[in-house]
């Protein structure tokens, strides 16, 4: 993205840099500066190749600037975060919560959404700046089952994200957020989130720009109205849809 989104922000002109990757935030001359002496190390060097496709593991995650997820991986997706940095969390201590206008407020655990029915959606990750990871796997639990145990309360319509960075929020009306191929993400990749993408639960939109999925989601709340969120509030769509959003033409993920 998501996630969350969810992205980087150039300091020399405060726009938004990359808002589908995840990483701390560094400025437009210095992000040419490395792009350009990793593509010339990339070429001079298989070992770095290798490790580049490799992930870079423990290295991305310690890496203060972000500039690791800068080097193109395997998997084909980047890795930023508007946060400077994010606990990780795991089944002792992580919960998601749904409240605002519904009948039950409810929290769950980790171990509890594993146990609830899955759904499996396989599309294409679309990022908004145009790069693009196809026909990627998401499995968790429909937004639309947390919903309706919740009991959604009248004069709602629309739903707010919230994530354990602390910083990052998302938005979707409440038609969107019960369509079959909106989750609460627990398995991409036919593996466990990690962290880094935004693991132990994240937001998954499969139809809209990948700053919709909220990474390391932490929160449902329901609400009367569209609340913005950290990308929209910086100029991007509300309604996301790839192809139809962001003056962009894409092909469709649906």
């Amino acid at each position: 993205m998501s996630t969350s989104t969810d992205s980087d922000t150039d300091r020399d002109t405060g726009q938004p840099e990359d808002p589908d990757g995840h990483g701390t935030p560094v400025g437009r001359r210095l992000v040419l500066a490395m792009a350009g002496l990793g593509a010339l190390g990339l070429a001079a060097s298989p070992w770095l190749r290798r490790a580049a496709e490799a992930g870079l593991g423990a290295a991305a995650g310690r890496d203060p600037t972000g500039l690791t997820g800068l080097l193109p991986n395997g998997g084909g997706f980047r890795y930023y975060s508007v946060a400077s940095s994010v606990p990780e969390l795991g089944p002792a201590d992580y919960r998601l919560t749904v409240d605002g206008l519904v009948e039950r407020p409810a929290s769950y655990g980790l171990d509890e959404l594993r146990g609830m029915p899955q759904a499996r959606v396989v599309r294409d990750v679309q990022c908004v700046t145009g790069w693009r990871v196809p026909a990627t796997p998401f499995e968790g639990v429909p937004v639309r089952r947390l919903l309706d145990a919740a009991g959604v309360l009248p004069g709602a319509r629309a739903i707010r994200f919230g994530c354990f960075d602390g910083t990052y929020t998302e938005s979707l009306t409440l038609s969107q957020a019960r369509r079959e191929d909106v989750m609460v993400a627990l398995r991409m990749q036919d593996r466990p989130l990690s962290h880094r993408h935004g693991g132990p639960v994240r937001l998954y939109v499969a139809p809209m720009y990948f700053y919709k999925s909220a990474k390391w989601l932490s929160s449902i709340t329901v609400t009367r109205d569209v609340e913005p969120g950290y990308w929209e509030e910086l100029g991007y769509d509300v309604d996301a849809w790839v192809g139809k959003s962001n003056g962009r033409d894409d092909a469709p993920t649906v």
